[in-house]
């Protein structure tokens, strides 16, 4: 199995056309987001991981993703979170899974979503956290 697209976005929904075959509608992809308010604060940026599971694999897995700051040392600084999601995905089909962290944020600038499926290779997806603007 493997990652197809790792993305931030405000929504998506799921509909069915000729075939019958599935499309998927992202709304608000993004890569940086302005805090609600002055750090320290909290968000909750929604990531959405589309996985794939080729013909004649088994189809179930688990989705680990790990949010560090880029200021951080990994291996020395816990996560500012962390999700573990197992799946099930009919072979030669596609699932996704949607995760909401909730993030500490105590300074400006940037975010690395760290995802992978079991112990597979990681693929990093930036978040940018922008200062509120002032009004």
């Amino acid at each position: 199995m493997h990652i197809v697209a790792a993305l931030f976005v405000e929504n998506f929904a799921m509909r069915q056309v000729e075939g019958p075959s599935t499309r998927i509608d992202l709304t608000g992809v993004y890569f940086s987001q302005v805090a609600p308010q002055p750090v320290p604060c909290t968000m909750s940026p929604h990531l959405m991981v589309l996985i794939y599971c080729p013909q004649g694999e088994e189809g179930s897995g688990v989705l680990q993703v790990v949010f560090h700051d880029v200021a951080d040392t990994p291996e020395t600084t816990p996560p500012l979170a962390q999700n573990v999601s197992p799946f099930q995905v009919e072979p030669g089909k596609f699932t996704y899974r949607l995760v909401r962290a909730e993030l500490p944020i105590e300074r400006y600038g940037q975010i690395i979503a760290h995802c992978r499926i079991g112990q597979g290779a990681w693929m990093a997806v930036p978040f940018t956290v922008l200062p509120p603007v002032a009004s």
